[in-house]
């Protein structure tokens, strides 16, 4: 028998729920997009756009998932040839530098595992070889979705600055972005690209890559830049159509615009502090699971986890087994796992993700705790005692 009948509970790290609000602001005819209310619209998208970033500088608007706000910032930033130093805790940290390489750029990577974050001072360490100064570049993960580790994004800015190097810093807060804080002027990062599906709670397709007088500096000195990416049309405008070089994303622009009332609504300080208390809940309760048995927590260290999604690791037969349960008995769906380099790891194997970012409260968070404890129990899993009671206590210090 399955209980699993009712709304159904995405609990995967992207796409996030999305709001019924947002939902409702898609439901509506085309609209004109040469005058109106959406063309008067875009400038206050942008303006609040950059508030959630908390920055001061300009954001590029793009028709793309992650991976082209990935292509569309190094498009702009480095040309055949230039070196980059990407700096790797997962797999989107590995691909970003994948694809620098494919558009002809020569990468550095620097690896620090799959349970930790950047180590700041090996940052230093490997610019201060630089001794030519030929890196254009570093690039980082704030959290990476594969495994859930949380980097420091200031510090890496100091470790750059104590190298007495003149690479710009250029960070996915793809995972992250109004889950995980984001400073991005206090910080000093350049370059921060995102998109529209986890921390935003609109639909798959826009990209965004917000940017520094810095990092333009360096567009301006390419010898040229894709039309499409190029960001500077982007952020200054001619006409409408050159917000999106071409045809504007319409419904995604209503969702959106939605989303960041939402946001403004509660408070982005609220939205980040409500991220880390349903994270904490979350990590109560599997620390407590862990206690006896195989499950684990990805990351040892909270003050190095994500407040966006958590990635746990459990054997690979009980791991299918618990993700087939809940989904046809209990109407939950949990991410898969990515490849982590496990030793004989078959893609997801071993690994599963809990996403909570975006449109989350208490209820959603503790349900899909209880159906996980369910499905724990229904595939033998051996865990630890009191992980409901953990995480409600974490709830209850609201």
């Amino acid at each position: 028998m399955s209980l699993g009948h009712g709304r159904h509970y995405l609990a995967i790290p992207g796409p996030s729920v999305m709001p019924d609000r947002v939902l409702r602001a898609m439901q509506r005819p085309a609209p004109n997009i040469y005058t109106g209310e959406l063309v008067e619209m875009v400038p206050g998208l942008v303006a609040d756009l950059k508030r959630v970033a908390r920055t001061d500088g300009d954001v590029a608007i793009y028709v793309a998932n992650g991976h082209g706000a990935w292509e569309a910032s190094l498009a702009n930033v480095l040309g055949r040839g230039d070196r980059m130093l990407a700096l790797v805790t997962g797999r989107f940290g590995a691909g970003w530098g994948d694809c620098a390489e494919r558009l002809g750029a020569r990468v550095d990577r620097l690896e620090f595992g799959l349970r930790a974050p950047v180590d700041p001072q090996r940052v230093e360490d490997a610019l201060r070889e630089d001794r030519d100064r030929g890196i254009r570049a570093v690039t980082m993960v704030q959290a990476d979705t594969s495994t859930s580790v949380l980097s420091d994004v200031g510090a890496v800015r100091e470790a750059i600055d104590a190298a007495g190097h003149p690479a710009i810093l250029m960070v996915d807060a793809i995972a992250c972005l109004g889950c995980d804080r984001m400073e991005m002027d206090d910080w000093g990062a350049d370059v921060v690209v995102t998109g529209s599906q986890k921390g935003l709670m609109t639909p798959p397709g826009l990209a965004f890559v917000y940017l520094s007088g810095l990092a333009d500096d360096l567009r301006g000195g390419l010898e040229e830049v894709s039309p499409y990416w190029d960001w500077r049309p982007r952020i200054r405008p001619g006409g409408f159509y050159e917000y999106f070089w071409g045809t504007a994303p319409t419904h995604h622009l209503y969702a959106l615009r939605e989303a960041l009332d939402m946001i403004a609504e509660e408070g982005l300080e609220a939205v980040w502090a409500r991220h880390e208390h349903l994270a904490r809940a979350v990590w109560a309760a599997f620390e407590a699971w862990g206690e006896r048995g195989p499950l684990q927590l990805n990351v040892p260290d909270a003050a190095h986890r994500s407040r966006a999604v958590t990635t746990l690791r459990l054997e690979a037969e009980a791991t299918a087994g618990l993700r087939a349960w809940l989904e046809e008995r209990a109407g939950v769906t949990l991410g898969i796992g990515l490849p982590m380099g496990l030793p004989g790891e078959e893609p997801g194997a071993g690994v599963f993700r809990v996403g909570h970012m975006g449109h989350v409260n208490a209820h959603m968070v503790m349900g899909a705790l209880g159906a996980i404890r369910a499905g724990l129990e229904a595939q033998g899993v051996e865990i630890g005692e009191g992980g409901l009671e953990a995480a409600a206590s974490v709830i209850a210090g609201a």
